[in-house]
């Protein structure tokens, strides 16, 4: 029995051995059937991965060259590494799967390079035209016999009759008017209607008197063009001296229109530019009509200025106090580089668009934007024509680039020194813990202006110069520029007391 089972087991055995022996010639003969250097490639580890800098991806815009906790928040720094970054501008971009385009909802636009129609839309109100206006007054002394049923407000046409005046002074000349009429002298009776004349009498009450051979002493007071009654200072029974204004008409038959323009738009507008006109009182009208003046004047509230445009108004269904949406058309138009303006990622800042390239990657771009119209923004700087860029969408790439610490490429629009003059400094006392010509290591009190609580991190110099008599421990006052890659130290200021 027990040699029985030492057989067993020595055939047990056996086996295992030559299992082992046979996997590993198996396996040396794959080995020996792979190319040249095969063998020795693997995928490489995490560890072994270069690592280009340390960020934190709430604050993905500041980089720190070790690891370690981050300063902004309860939590470790996460690598970005080398063979993560996409090749670009700035070596960095984010892939998406092509196939998850349309679920994710990203719409591209094309960079397009045309005619933007050039023009402003602004609002205005109705007014009169004040240069089409009529005065009535009492030519000579009288007395008001009768007033016509009128009111300020009224609408009248041309040659209605407002008041009838007694001039009494008339009656005795035109008396000796007739007398000498009657006895055929022609020289006496020319002078006589010259009298007649300087005394005020209008021509057609003279030809009236000499047709009737009636003394004609009531003068009836009448518009002489039509449009709205303003004014009207005439009652049953008064006292008029020569010369007293007694009623204001405005005429209907053009109007003009007030329009509000931003001062920065000033001076696109000249005069006897179009204009187009829509007002809400007749849906679908469109009025046209040109810039006729340009008011010297700007109001120091609202920041702007007049503009008045003169629009016909032959049926008087525009009335002042109405309002218009207004669309002046600008004088010249030229060729730009525009994309839609939902393409847009307005930082406050500085403003960006993501550029779609080639097997789904997409990179974050600041662009110069010039004037904007009609759903479409003019491109200065920062594209060119027949890029894609995403119009839709664009905020989820833009989260994701953040998270992953992918930084906008910037426009060079002025030189460093310039634009670290132009930027606020921020102030916050410390003691150096290390410098050296390119960042120093500062254990810093809180930044009050930016609301960022005391805490050691490293920040960038603006010059290599600042770390001259410094040195580790020295106590500082640190003043700082927020730059879009974070903040960094334009001055260093040794305290006092310190050897």
């Amino acid at each position: 029995m027990s040699t029985r089972i030492w057989k067993g087991a020595l055939l047990t055995g056996l086996s295992i051995a030559l299992g082992v022996v046979g996997g590993y010639w198996f396996a040396q003969q794959r080995m020996n059937a792979m190319p040249d250097g095969a063998a020795e490639q693997s995928p490489k580890t995490q560890d072994e991965r270069k690592v280009l800098y340390w960020y934190d991806p709430m604050v993905p815009q500041q980089k720190f060259d070790k690891p370690g906790k981050s300063p902004f928040m309860d939590m470790e720094l996460v690598p970005r590494y080398a063979d993560s970054a996409a090749d670009g501008a700035d070596g960095a971009a984010i892939s998406i799967d092509p196939s998850l385009t349309q679920n994710l909802g990203l719409r591209l636009a094309t960079v397009t390079r045309g005619v933007l129609a050039s023009s402003l839309d602004v609002v205005g109100v109705l007014a009169f035209n004040e240069r089409d206006v009529a005065v009535i007054q009492a030519r000579t002394a009288g007395f008001v016999e009768r007033v016509y049923a009128r009111a300020p407000g009224d609408v009248l046409k041309a040659n209605a009759p407002l008041a009838d005046l007694l001039v009494p002074e008339w009656a005795a000349a035109q008396e000796e008017f007739l007398a000498l009429k009657r006895n055929g002298d022609a020289d006496l009776l020319a002078a006589a209607r010259q009298r007649l004349r300087l005394t005020g009498m209008p021509a057609s009450l003279i030809t009236q008197v000499e047709r009737s051979s009636k003394s004609q002493p009531t003068l009836t007071l009448i518009s002489p063009i039509g449009g709205v009654l303003q004014q009207l200072d005439v009652r049953v029974g008064m006292t008029v001296a020569a010369g007293e204004t007694l009623a204001r008409v405005n005429g209907l038959s053009s109007v003009w229109l007030a329009v509000a323009v931003p001062e920065s738009e000033a001076g696109s507008i000249v005069v006897g530019q179009t204009v187009e006109a829509r007002l809400p009182a007749f849906p679908g009208t469109v009025l046209n009509g040109t810039v006729s003046a340009i008011l010297p004047e700007t109001n120091p509230d609202s920041r702007t200025i007049r503009v008045r445009v003169e629009l016909p108004n032959p049926d008087g269904r525009l009335r002042p106090g109405l309002t218009a949406q207004v669309r002046l058309n600008r004088s010249t138009e030229q060729s730009v580089l525009w994309v839609p303006s939902e393409a847009l990622i307005r930082t406050g800042r500085r403003t960006l668009v993501m550029l779609a390239e080639d097997g789904g990657r997409y990179r974050p771009v600041e662009v110069q934007l010039g004037q904007e119209n009609d759903g479409k923004t003019a491109i200065l700087k920062g594209l060119e024509e027949g890029q894609q860029v995403v119009s839709s969408g664009q905020f989820l790439l833009d989260s994701e680039a953040s998270l992953k610490g992918i930084i906008a490429s910037t426009l060079e629009t002025s030189p460093p020194a310039a634009t670290a003059s132009a930027s606020a400094l921020h102030e916050a006392e410390g003691q150096i813990v290390e410098i050296n010509s390119k960042d120093v290591t500062l254990a810093h009190g809180p930044f009050k202006t930016l609301g960022m609580p005391g805490m050691t991190m490293t920040f960038p110099l603006a010059d290599p110069t600042l770390m001259q008599g410094l040195k580790s421990g020295d106590k500082v006052r640190a003043s700082a520029s927020q730059t879009d890659d974070g903040l960094r130290v334009e001055r260093l200021e040794k305290q006092g007391g310190q050897p």
